[in-house]
């Protein structure tokens, strides 16, 4: 098999994850080379996701690790036999890599909980809303790309609709909710947007007021998708000049915990939506 050119996060966490397989084996990449009967060069591809593998390999591998964790195991295996082609295949060559990434993330995450702190969350973002943000950090882009992210933006609202609860939590600071990115008439739209996400049984909207105590999280934002075991999290952190994928566990630990923390700064659901519909009275 050919090596791949680019491959996606999701390619490269498969990859890793064997790599940590092997290393907490005490194995080294040609002893893991040997019991598949390839060459070292091709096991480091596997381990970079330069190279598919398939599910028996995996299992093999997983064998000769003594890896007791069938769930873990079997995650790997889905993960090594996924053919999807998502919605998001149709804007690759058109955006970079990172949003097609984001959007596989999503697809296959088991819950999403997002932290806004400098804009509304993405999935919860209107039209309007998005193409102001984009416009606002990137105004230079050609008006196709432009376009093309904001289409892109509104597909990932696929996952509010999603069947389940507690799907999609997000925890909105009220700076987010005052700051006019455009004018009037898209804030008041984008609050009634938030209000009407809210709504969906998959879906938690909660509100950080100004006056509440002891939050010093204005920095905090970032997306945390649960993984099939949560070995396989993944934390996307999104900033102007780029995003980047989290997934070490030390780091997974500590932003769970700032996650708890910036929840628990938060109002109730049902108080948060009376809070955003005082905040729609006043524009």
């Amino acid at each position: 098999m050919p090596a791949r050119i680019q491959p996606t996060a999701r390619q490269m966490r498969l990859g890793a994850e064997l790599r940590k397989l092997r290393e907490a084996a005490g194995l080294s990449s040609r002893d893991a080379a040997g019991l598949l009967g390839v060459t070292p060069a091709q096991m480091s591809q596997f381990e970079a996701g330069n190279a598919g593998i398939n599910g028996e390999r995996v299992r093999r591998l997983a064998a000769h690790y003594s890896c007791a964790d069938a769930e873990l195991i079997e995650a790997l295996v889905e993960m090594a036999t996924d053919r999807t082609r998502g919605w998001w295949e149709r804007y690759r060559g058109v955006l970079p890599p990172s949003f097609l990434d984001l959007a596989e993330l999503e697809y296959h995450a088991t819950f999403i909980q997002e932290i806004g702190t400098t804009h509304v969350t993405g999935p919860l973002q209107t039209e309007d809303y998005a193409r102001a943000v984009f416009r606002y950090w990137r105004p230079e882009l050609p008006r196709g790309e432009l376009d093309a992210r904001v289409a892109h933006r509104m597909q990932r609202k696929a996952v509010l609709a999603r069947e389940g609860e507690a799907l999609y939590t997000a925890v909105l600071h009220e700076a987010v909710l005052r700051t006019r990115v455009a004018d009037r008439l898209v804030a008041r739209a984008q609050l009634d947007e938030v209000l009407r996400q809210a709504e969906r049984p998959g879906v938690t909207v909660r509100v950080i007021p100004f006056d509440v105590d002891g939050f010093a999280g204005a920095s905090a934002a970032l997306l945390y998708a649960g993984g099939r075991v949560p070995a396989l999290d993944t934390v996307q952190k999104d900033t102007p000049s780029g995003s980047g994928f989290v997934d070490a566990a030390a780091q997974l630990q500590a932003m769970r915990t700032l996650f708890r923390k910036v929840e628990s700064a938060s109002l109730e659901p049902a108080r948060s939506r009376d809070y955003i519909h005082r905040l729609v009275k006043e524009l």
